[in-house]
Order: C-alpha cells, then structure tokens, then sequence
C-alpha cells in the first residue's frame, strides 16, 4: 500500500484548488495501479465486503447494479478515503467562505466520521459499480443526510474501448436561469476524478452564487464497466 501513499503524497493541492474552483472537477491520471483495480473487480462478488446490493432498475436509476461497503473498509479504500480528504478539506471550507455558508469541515477525517455519527449517519457510503450491455446511470448527487461533504472521489476500474464501449461519465452544470451545462469525460482505467458532490461556487457580478452540478454514466453499449465510488460522509441510519 505503500505505493497508494505515495501517490497520495504527490497529489498537488493547490493545483486541485483551482481546478475545482474552475471547473467542479479534476481528473488524476493512473492514480490506481492495474493490479488494484483488477483486484476490485475480482472480489466484486464476495459478498462479505458489503451491507447493500442495489439494483438500479427497481428505483429508476438506470440500469445496472451497485453494492455499499461495510465496514471496517477494506484497507486500500480506507488508506485513499483517510489520505485524500485532508487536501480536499480547505478547499471546501473555501467553497463555504465563498458562499457565505455557516459550515466548516474538520482538518482529518476521523473528525467528519465523529459529526457524521453525532447526527445518526453511521453506514458506509463507499460503493462500487458494475455496468453491462444496455447499463446506465441516470444524473443525481451522493447526499445522504444533512451532513454532506461537497467533493468526492471515483475510480475507474476498466479500459475504455478495450473493456466496454459507451459508458461516459456525464457531468451538467445547472446555472441559475438559465440552460445545463454537459460535460462528457472518458477517464481510463485507474484514473481518479474529484467531483463536486452538490454545488461549486461560480463569482458573478455581485460576488459568488451556487452552480448545481450532478453526474451520471451514459449508455454502455457493450462490454462490461466497474468504478469505485469514494464518498467521504456517511449514511442516515
């Protein structure tokens, strides 16, 4: 794991700032080495690794599956979800100050599990995925209760155009009145991308305001596609 640590350690802070600050997003490039993502994949059918099985078509979300993590996480995730939160924080209490949101987001991430547990969200958020022939997801944001971090993580477990075809990541911005903003990105396999759980401040003419931004999969169109999702709140009991 110590190669997870490592990458982690090289992770440019400032750099991600900005580019979340501009764009809601930031895509790391061969974060995840092969061998850990094929290791995901071989274990996605061991069902003592997980609380949860959704399927996505009974609730509308698309079509295809996913499974929530128990806990204690697996140790890679929770070496990924511990390290990378630090670098995200300040840059979400900023996203506060420039909203003029009455929140502030503790330094570790031992400290955001503990304000999780004080408001009665204690399951596990951390999920994976898994997309066959016909398989999507449908625009939404990862929530879970009133207490909500505003970034998080997916790793993408497949080699597009070699695994699976299809199967983009969407993203859409929502500005006030006016039309949504599409962003379509095509991440490879152990890529990493910090997205915007919910909003991302955007400066107008009379300071800052929300930008609501939501992500989804599109049509996968043969194949099959995994990702890991990495939420770093958790889930209403």
């Amino acid at each position: 794991m110590n190669d997870i640590k490592q990458k982690i350690s090289e992770i440019n802070g400032q750099k991600i700032g900005e580019e979340m600050d501009e764009k809601g997003y930031v895509l790391l490039s061969q974060f995840l080495p092969v061998k850990y993502c094929k290791e995901f994949i071989d274990e996605y059918d061991n069902e003592d690794l997980y609380r949860k099985i959704i399927t996505m078509e009974k609730y509308r979300f698309g079509l295809g599956e996913y499974k929530y993590f128990k806990y204690p996480l697996p140790n890679l995730i929770h070496i990924i979800r511990k390290g990378v939160y630090p670098i995200l924080a300040p840059i979400a209490n900023n996203w506060m100050r420039l909203l003029n949101l009455k929140r502030h987001f503790p330094n570790e991430f031992e400290k955001l599990q503990q304000v999780c547990q004080d408001n009665n969200q204690v399951e596990c958020t951390v999920l994976i995925l898994k997309y066959g022939k016909g398989g999507f997801n449908t625009l939404h944001q990862d929530l879970y209760g009133n207490i909500f971090f505003p970034m998080q993580l997916v790793l993408f477990l497949n080699e597009p155009d070699e695994d699976y075809f299809g199967g983009e990541f969407v993203l859409t911005q929502q500005n006030p009145r006016a039309q949504s903003k599409a962003i379509v990105l095509k991440p490879r396999m152990g890529d990493m991308l910090v997205l915007t759980t919910n909003f991302r401040p955007m400066k107008g003419n009379k300071g800052y305001y929300q930008v609501q931004m939501r992500h989804g999969i599109s049509e996968v169109h043969d194949g099959e596609r995994h990702t890991l999702g990495i939420i770093f709140h958790d889930a209403v009991h």
